[in-house]
């Protein structure tokens, strides 16, 4: 090969490695990404969910009033912060509609999400939005049926959660089943009141943490665990929010 030959194929090279980079000669752009919601918006949306943070026991019915297919279970509301996410997890113990499931927000649609793992292992995410003390969310399965929740917050220690199906191209829901919780033991974590306030997400402060000599407070192991992490960004996210809803 000829040393002008050489240096043509060379410049070639390099003019096609050019324009495959050049703003102007990308061929495909990758799509954007959907921006998860922040730790602090979700946190916010969430706060409605506060007074749930606790231990439950419920009684669940196929049919409201019918003792025929009845069942008992536990459930256990607790904060899951992580460094760039938040939520709220939903353990349950003997559950017959799942075993566990986590609530949080999309900020894209405004609205919450609660992805649960389901009793054969699968997952099933639900959309939807609280009004009123009702949050009423639908979700689609891998067999095409919509699936709806509805939980509803009659006060502080009574929780309904209702369960409802219906193929995609019906209209109206089949109750599956409906589960009524009473808090199990005291209030852990109610929305109001003028006790001590969890210092990570605003709810009612029933656990103690120390920090430099200063008692501070949190509402459950999940908000103990994210002060214990980082106490000096939650203390100072908790005194800019005190002194701004001032």
């Amino acid at each position: 090969m000829s040393d002008s030959f050489r240096r043509i194929a060379v410049w070639t090279v390099a003019s096609i490695g050019f324009l495959a980079v050049a703003p102007g000669f990308i061929i495909q752009a990758e799509e954007p990404q959907l921006k998860p919601a922040s730790k602090a918006a979700t946190i916010d949306a969430l706060r409605e969910f506060n007074g749930l943070v606790g231990s439950w026991r419920g009684i669940g019915q196929v049919k409201r009033g019918s003792s025929q297919g009845a069942w008992q279970e536990k459930a256990e509301f607790v904060w899951e912060l992580k460094p760039k996410s938040a939520g709220i997890r939903i353990n349950v113990e003997d559950g017959k509609e799942w075993k566990s499931a986590l609530l949080n927000f999309d900020e894209a649609t405004k609205q919450l999400t609660l992805t649960a793992k389901v009793l054969d292992d699968s997952t099933r995410t639900y959309h939807g939005k609280l009004e009123d003390k009702r949050l009423v969310m639908e979700g689609v399965d891998d067999k095409k049926e919509v699936h709806r929740l509805t939980l509803t917050i009659l006060n502080e220690n009574r929780l309904l959660i209702l369960f409802e199906k219906r193929p995609e191209q019906q209209s109206f829901f089949t109750r599956t089943g409906e589960v009524g919780y009473q808090r199990q033991g005291t209030k852990i974590a109610a929305t109001g009141g003028t006790g001590p306030i969890c210092v990570v997400t605003g709810g009612a402060g029933t656990i103690p943490v120390t920090h430099k000599g200063k008692t501070y407070y949190v509402c459950c192991t999940g908000c103990r665990d994210a002060f214990n992490d980082d106490p000096e960004g939650t203390i100072a996210a908790y005194e800019k929010q005190k002194a701004e809803s001032k």
